[in-house]
């Protein structure tokens, strides 16, 4: 079992990268439990509605709820959150490889969201990935006492450490 987690500078940019990573590690055989975001516009906001995709297949669970054209305040929808987390934790049950949390939020710097699972999962002896933001970096770290380790935002990067799992399990087996 394995943390590590990576940041990106732009908004937006990591839901994409964390999207690819999903699909191609699920496309080398690994089981994958955990959520991966997509963002559509809508054409009456300036903000986008955020989905939490369920891995590996579903089900799509808004996570975002619509405050108004000038509201200012977050948009996470906790009920929506709460909904992705426990289809989560239902695939992770069935048994996974790798745990991929779009990202380590306020939710689990305040020690709900995904953390049960990050640990479920690490306790199972899963390897987990996690997006994080700077805001949220230092809660992270608190959580996983200093033991996660950081990647770049690249998808090969990523799915060098991914790959590193897969290679130990051949040699191992």
């Amino acid at each position: 079992m394995r943390l590590a987690y990576t940041m990106t500078e732009g908004r937006g940019v990591l839901d994409p990268l964390l999207h690819a990573v999903a699909q191609t590690a699920m496309a080398r055989g690994l089981r994958l439990a955990g959520v991966v975001q997509v963002n559509s516009d809508r054409p009456d906001c300036a903000r986008c509605d955020m989905d939490a995709v369920v891995l590996p297949d579903g089900p799509v669970i808004r996570i975002s709820q619509s405050l108004g054209r000038e509201a200012r305040g977050c948009r996470l929808d906790p009920e929506g959150l709460e909904t992705a987390v426990a289809a989560a934790e239902a695939r992770l049950a069935a048994g996974a490889d790798l745990l991929i949390v779009n990202k380590f939020g306020k939710q689990e710097a305040a020690g709900r969201g995904f953390r049960p699972v990050i640990a479920a999962a690490l306790e199972a002896g899963a390897d987990v990935l996690v997006g994080v933001n700077r805001l949220n970096l230092e809660a992270l770290e608190s959580f996983t006492g200093g033991t996660a380790t950081a990647l770049p935002p690249d998808n090969g990067a990523i799915l060098d450490w991914i790959g590193q799992r897969a290679a130990t399990a051949r040699t191992s087996a």
